[in-house]
């Protein structure tokens, strides 16, 4: 299952209607997750390594990450993040 990350351009940000989805924030800390949807998310700060059984990516400021249905993983969270989010 992979995660993509890729840093958007603000028209594309403007077409998916990022800035009317919720924010969600987290201070440093590690937890597990699994996304029983997908979701598509954009970093507005922060910095986290999210771990699954075939690897890890990492992430931050200004990234667009999509994290597919059905995926388990462990969030490492090393500074504060703050997202906004959308699922489905």
């Amino acid at each position: 299952m992979d995660i993509l990350i890729r840093k958007p351009t603000q028209e594309e940000l403007d077409s998916l209607g990022v800035s009317s989805w919720p924010i969600w924030t987290c201070e440093p800390s590690t937890f597990d997750w699994y996304y029983d949807d997908r979701e598509t998310c954009y970093i507005l700060e922060g910095d986290v390594t999210v771990k699954t059984p075939e690897g890890s990516v990492h992430f931050g400021a200004g990234d667009l990450v999509v994290f597919p249905k059905g995926l388990s993983c462990t969030w490492i969270v090393a500074r504060k993040v703050r997202k906004h989010y959308n699922f489905g």
